[in-house]
């Protein structure tokens, strides 16, 4: 009789001690008892101008049932957001509203502390909680942003230059708006520290002329926008009617496609439109972000640029903003711009430049052929396309009447010439500015000089 009691108090032991294993493994294995804490998603370096909202983001694979976000400084607490959860959330995202505060707050730092629950049974059915506090940088002024000096005018196609002075203590960009940031340019440090130059452009392929205007953000997202006073000047347009033919579909367009690895369509007119329309606009996009992203930054204390030289014994061929419309079997099928100089003079003629600088490319470029671009600094640079024989490689420095390369007829083009082309931060300009001593002067050099004048009484 002893010895069945035991063996029944020995059975009954196993299965408790079955039943809380078991407990205890689902316990452990169940997505109903996760065991991590939610997760809050707050950007780092946090800067409020105490105007715009913050966003939030708190996240937990069983849902957030509660959370609480409170704003502290040294003498009080603000309950910004604050919720109990009927059906819990994986995800919640917060746009946190600035509190309302009175004019004596002077704070510069605060303190956002989030607590957020979520929906697991785990820790006696309550949860995983997470408390996580961060430092807040209060700047609610604007970043100074002044126009020291301009050009009178600008004309469409064409360049000017513009020197401001940009400053704030959490200063994060600033640039030179066109048209409301339709094109931004950027600022290169000037003479001295807080001021910079930029050389900008009206592209040609904007029609309407805006507001030209400086723009400063800083951290905290406060942000000034100040009108550069320029005249606008009207540009002469050349029309052209261009019948493309058949052979040069097949022996250029195809060509030129192949060799930038293009899809060739199978319909004639369709190979002219990949090439002139698709590619073209690559290759001008290719041209500008390179340009940009290799210009030389540095300070400018000085800017010595002789006008530069047309071709040595050429003709002009074909000129800045010259609008092309292309036929094919006497129907318009495409229009486009030329966007520099075209100069023609014998087959393979020396190519020399006119200022100093540094190869910055030197590559094949679509319909531009084999194509060299040389930056002088400032975010000014020239460009040389369809050339044959390359005399330099990408980072050399040239000097001033060095023979960089040999005309050819590389690219989307029938005959051997040079396409020469003045860049302003990427963007092809009118050369003719550029070829003109007195336009520097009177456009570019004076309002450098004027400019470092006002700087230097300041």
């Amino acid at each position: 009789m002893r010895r069945k009691k035991n063996s029944i108090g020995k059975i009954l032991f196993l299965l408790v001690f079955a039943v809380i294993l078991g407990a205890g493994g689902f316990i452990f294995v169940s997505p109903q008892f996760e065991k991590e804490s939610p997760v809050i998603h707050f950007k780092e370096n946090i800067y409020w101008n105490l105007k715009d909202s913050l966003d939030l983001t708190i996240s937990d694979n069983s849902g957030i049932k509660y959370y609480r976000v409170l704003f502290k400084d040294d003498n009080k607490e603000i309950v910004l957001n604050q919720e109990i959860l009927a059906e819990p959330k994986k995800e919640i995202h917060l746009k946190l509203a600035p509190p309302e505060l009175d004019m004596f707050f002077k704070n510069k730092e605060v303190e956002i502390v989030v607590e957020a629950i979520d929906s697991s049974k785990w820790n006696f059915l309550e949860g995983n909680t997470v408390v996580e506090s961060f430092n807040v940088k209060i700047d609610k002024e604007r970043p100074v942003a002044t126009v020291i000096g301009n050009s009178l005018a600008i004309r469409r196609g064409g360049s000017a230059v513009v020197v401001v002075k940009v400053s704030d203590e959490n200063l994060d960009k600033a640039y030179i708006s066109f048209n409301n940031d339709e094109e931004i340019f950027a600022l290169t440090p000037f003479y001295r520290e807080n001021y910079y130059m930029a050389l900008i452009a009206w592209p040609v392929t904007i029609n309407e002329f805006e507001q030209v205007s400086i723009v400063a953000i800083d951290k905290a997202g406060n942000k000034t926008r100040n009108k550069i006073p320029l005249y606008i000047r009207p540009l002469k347009i050349k029309k052209d009617k261009i019948e493309i033919s058949e052979k040069f579909i097949k022996n250029v367009s195809t060509s030129v496609l192949e060799q930038s690895s293009f899809p060739v369509p199978t319909e004639l007119e369709d190979i002219f439109l990949a090439e002139n329309r698709v590619l073209r606009a690559k290759n001008i996009e290719t041209l500008k972000e390179d340009t940009r992203k290799y210009m030389d930054r540095s300070l400018v204390t000085s800017f010595d640029i002789k006008p530069f030289q047309r071709l040595s014994g050429s003709r002009t061929a074909a000129g800045f903003a010259e609008r092309r419309y292309y036929y094919y079997n006497g129907v318009k099928i495409d229009e486009a711009w030329h966007l520099g100089l075209d100069w023609a003079s014998v087959k393979f003629a020396p190519i020399e430049v006119t200022n100093p600088g540094r190869v910055i490319l030197n590559k094949y470029v679509g319909i531009y052929g084999n194509t060299i671009i040389i930056d002088h600094k400032m975010g000014l640079a020239t460009l040389y396309a369809h050339t044959s024989v390359s005399k330099v490689n990408a980072g050399d420095e040239v000097q001033a009447n060095q023979m960089i390369a040999k005309t050819g007829s590389t690219g989307a083009v029938l005959g051997d010439h040079l396409h020469f082309g003045v860049l302003v931060q990427g963007i092809e300009v009118n050369p003719l500015e550029w070829m003109d001593k007195n336009w520097i002067k009177t456009r570019i050099t004076d309002i450098l000089d004027e400019s470092k004048k006002v700087i230097e009484n300041q």
